[in-house]
């Protein structure tokens, strides 16, 4: 069953074991978010992968930040832990 998260992230279990992916295509939110993260520009991330779009791009990142943006972190004092 695959579900469509805005309107160009889905998962299917069928594709990439169920990780968000760019609609149409097996380019993952990962790999878009790594390439960012390795300094890639927008413009050579399109220029390697013809599919995808600024749009696209774009929706990784807004996924990824809704991701966080719903994030708990817990702190639990040292002392608790030993």
């Amino acid at each position: 069953m695959r579900k469509e998260i805005f309107s160009r992230i889905v998962c299917d279990p069928d594709i990439l074991s169920g990780k968000p992916v760019i609609k149409g295509t097996r380019i993952s939110v990962e790999l878009l978010l790594e390439l960012l993260a390795n300094n890639w520009t927008h413009e050579e991330i399109i220029e390697n992968y013809p599919s995808i779009t600024e749009k696209d791009i774009f929706a990784a990142l807004e996924y990824s930040l809704s991701l966080l943006k719903e994030e708990h972190i817990y702190i639990i004092p040292q002392e608790a832990i030993a």
